[in-house]
């Protein structure tokens, strides 16, 4: 591959594949990093077997780069796999789903949370399909759905270590792997069964193809930008097109091809995208209503209204029709504070912040070192492609104003460590300028003292780490300022003290993250604190720890069935017995509630069904629910010879009945049970069609818990057929679960 003429440029990377040099750096300007062809076989040379050439890598290469990729790759997935059942089912909801697409190739298709298609998720499928044909392999198991997730994050440190590799060099690569393999927030959704984790990974994809276009201006690559676009649409809707605008501006202005043909290149790489992510939309929105499954979190079975209101503008401005709450418009909300700090505050910043500061610092230092480079300079294009991500990404994070999760800045966690990578090693190439010195060691040492500011917000979690961070910090940056001038060795010691205090932190949070079962639709990384959502406080308002109305109900000291800490409040296992429960419980898998420690709690309002929160225990609106074993052999009792086992409010109840039995189990209402579907003319004819055998008492917020956005004929259609059963059919108490028989009528 050529480099185009008009790319050099004042300062950068060493070339790809060339050892970084470690002593001072020459007086001369640093050249255009452009990966090397590869090396053909001489006439008559024996060809190296394929072992041996995925080992030792490009010939090129020093030694060491190979090897050390493949280890950064292992290292990742042993790091994910690890104690990867302890999180059960996770979050039952998505794996409801996935069992239900395991069974049924329709269900599949559209993402039903059942196999008989009642309704589907609240999000496209495309992040469901690799688990359901995982289980459909390997069987319903937590392994089953969860290790497609962690080979995905390996897959994404894979990719943003080839793309740094290629513009810059092996050493910034994997500094960039191993930042985001070792960010908390990652280790959390790369062992997680929501949809962020496809998202994360082919965002990735999307820049990496992106900077290969801007390598030589080839169109292919820029499709394959879109097409990796239009699939992250298909796994979480809109937040796959944050990052669209800084890259088609970036590729406008910096592409190395005429004007005219940047466009066009632009305008095929958008048709792509809408042919990746539209194929699917168009059958769903083709599709007769009456064959297929309801549109889950829409109010009138539409796909695009879902995509435009609940998961698109809504969760910009808090106007969701049927969300559990809206808003905090520049200030506090039902979601946590807005504002300009928000990734950096107790609620976010513990799980993605602690190099964010440096990725900042150096991302203003690479624009600075190129700002006199020509406008294709391709250095400079790198910087502005993951460093626009990353400001774009944030700025709509730090001020969206309806539903936000903490998880969701696993989408910041490549585009961090890119920068980082980027700017590391470009500045250290520079290192015997003093402006680049300085800058070197300013994010080093703003990383040290955030960092401190960080343990220091869980101040019982390894107390020690904090000063070891802080101090080690301010050595290495000291170093690093004198750096061109020590030996190799103590300069490498610099760097090596510094890369540590940088990452001692978050790998402390990833390793407590990874040692710790999550389970449920709400949760976070890091030790037992490290993330308290900050509300609004009070009856009816807030959302702190993941449920409306006041008080901290977000707790980790949960141990589930096989013994394992958990955090969420979920199942400790898959849904067969142990205990389910609100976060905030100290439980023991045994059933055997101990000491809570619950703040606030649910708001009032009424129950939910007829037996409150929970039907079958604790659970109900972001939690699964209990299922004893009397309850499980109740519901698969001649379970074959109806459509559904049962019916119940909410996602999170019937998928903890639907796991738990391998049955259908109608979810009225969807998510919050707030959906208009089924109606109750609807729900009363499935019954009079005997295809479905019980009800199940509570969950959702549809039975009269009100809040939120959801408007009161949508909060009525499940309260409805809750005062119905309720008043028509006769009621079958197993345990602590209240259960309807849909075919034994009281009148």
């Amino acid at each position: 591959m050529t480099t185009q003429s008009d790319t050099s440029h004042q300062g950068g990377a060493s070339p790809s594949g060339a050892e970084p040099s470690w002593g001072p750096p020459s007086s001369t300007a640093l050249q255009e990093p452009v990966a090397p062809p590869t090396a053909a076989p001489r006439s008559g040379e024996p060809k190296q077997p394929f072992f041996h050439r995925v080992w030792r890598g490009r010939p090129e290469d020093p030694r060491w780069v190979r090897p050390a990729f493949l280890a950064l790759l292992v290292a990742t997935g042993l790091l994910y796999l690890y104690n990867l059942s302890a999180s059960g089912y996770a979050n039952s909801f998505y794996s409801a789903a996935v069992q239900a697409g395991s069974q049924s190739w329709k269900a599949l298709f559209f993402g039903s949370l059942d196999s008989a298609n009642a309704i589907t998720v609240d999000k496209p499928p495309a992040s469901l399909w690799p688990m359901a044909l995982s289980v459909r392999i390997f069987g319903l198991n937590s392994w089953a759905i969860l290790v497609p997730e962690v080979l995905m994050g390996v897959a994404t440190v894979g990719v943003l270590y080839g793309a740094l590799r290629r513009r810059f060099s092996p050493a910034a690569g994997l500094i960039a792997g191993a930042v985001l393999a070792l960010t908390p927030v990652a280790a959390l959704m790369f062992r997680f069964n929501n949809p962020d984790a496809m998202l994360a990974l082919l965002m990735t994809v999307t820049i990496y193809c992106v900077v290969r276009a801007l390598e030589d201006g080839r169109t292919k690559w820029l499709v394959w930008a879109g097409v990796a676009v239009g699939f992250a649409f298909l796994a979480k809707t809109l937040q796959a097109f944050l990052i669209l605008p800084p890259l088609a501006v970036v590729y406008a202005v910096c592409a190395p091809v005429r004007l005219r043909k940047r466009f066009a290149q632009l305008g095929l790489s958008a048709v792509a995208m809408v042919v990746a992510g539209g194929w699917w939309v168009a059958i769903v929105e083709l599709w007769p209503a009456s064959s297929r499954p309801y549109i889950g979190g829409s109010q009138n079975n539409s796909f695009l209204e879902l995509t435009f209101g609940y998961n698109g503008l809504g969760r910009i401005n808090g106007d969701e029709t049927g969300s559990v709450g809206g808003g905090g418009g520049g200030g506090t909300g039902q979601w946590g504070e807005t504002g300009w700090n928000r990734m950096f505050n107790s609620e976010i910043g513990s799980q993605i912040a602690w190099l964010l500061p440096a990725a900042l610092i150096l991302f203003v230092a690479g624009i600075v070192l190129t700002r006199k480079a020509r406008r294709t300079d391709l250095t400079r294009s790198s910087f502005l492609a993951w460093g626009g991500a990353l400001l774009m990404t944030a700025i709509i994070f730090s001020y969206m104003a309806g539903i936000f999760h903490q998880y969701y800045t696993v989408a910041l966690a490549p585009y961090i460590a890119a920068v980082v990578g980027m700017g590391a090693t470009v500045l250290w190439e520079e290192r015997s300028k003093v402006w680049a010195s300085l800058t070197l060691a300013g994010a080093v040492t703003a990383t040290a003292a955030w960092g401190y500011v960080l343990l220091n917000r869980t101040p019982t979690y390894l107390p020690w780490l904090k000063w070891l961070v802080l101090i080690g910090g301010l050595v290495g940056a000291l170093g690093l300022i004198f750096a061109a001038r020590l030996g190799r060795q103590l300069a490498l010691a610099a760097v090596g003290l510094s890369f540590v205090a940088s990452v001692a932190g978050p790998t402390a949070y990833t390793l407590s993250t990874v040692n710790t079962g999550h389970t449920g639709s709400i949760v976070t990384a890091g030790p037992a604190g490290a993330s308290m959502m900050g509300g609004r406080g009070g009856p009816g308002g807030g959302m702190r720890g993941g449920f409306p109305g006041g008080g901290n109900t977000r707790g980790q000291n949960q141990q589930g069935g096989n013994g394992t800490t958990q955090q969420g409040g979920g199942m400790g296992r898959p849904p067969t017995g142990g205990t389910g429960g609100f976060p905030g419980q100290n439980q023991q898998g045994n059933g055997n509630t101990q000491g809570q420690n619950q703040q606030g709690g649910m708001p009032g309002g009424g129950a939910m069904g007829e037996g409150g929160m929970g039907g079958g225990g604790v659970g109900g609106l972001l939690n699964g629910a209990t299922v004893s074993s009397a309850a499980k052999k109740l519901l698969e009792t001649n379970a074959g010879d109806y459509t559904w086992a049962a019916a119940a409010v909410g996602s999170q109840n019937s998928a903890s009945y639907q796991l738990a039995t391998g049955k259908p189990v109608m979810a009225i209402g969807g998510f919050n049970g707030t959906d208009p579907s089924p109606t109750l003319a609807q729900f009363e004819k499935y019954v009079t069609d005997g295809k479905i055998h019980y009800f199940i008492s509570g969950g959702g917020m549809g039975g009269g818990m009100g809040g939120g956005n959801s408007s009161s004929s949508t909060t009525s259609t499940s309260s409805q057929i809750s005062s119905w059963v309720t008043a028509n059919f006769k009621k079958v108490t197993v345990g602590s679960a209240t259960f309807y028989d849909l075919t034994q009528p009281t009148k």
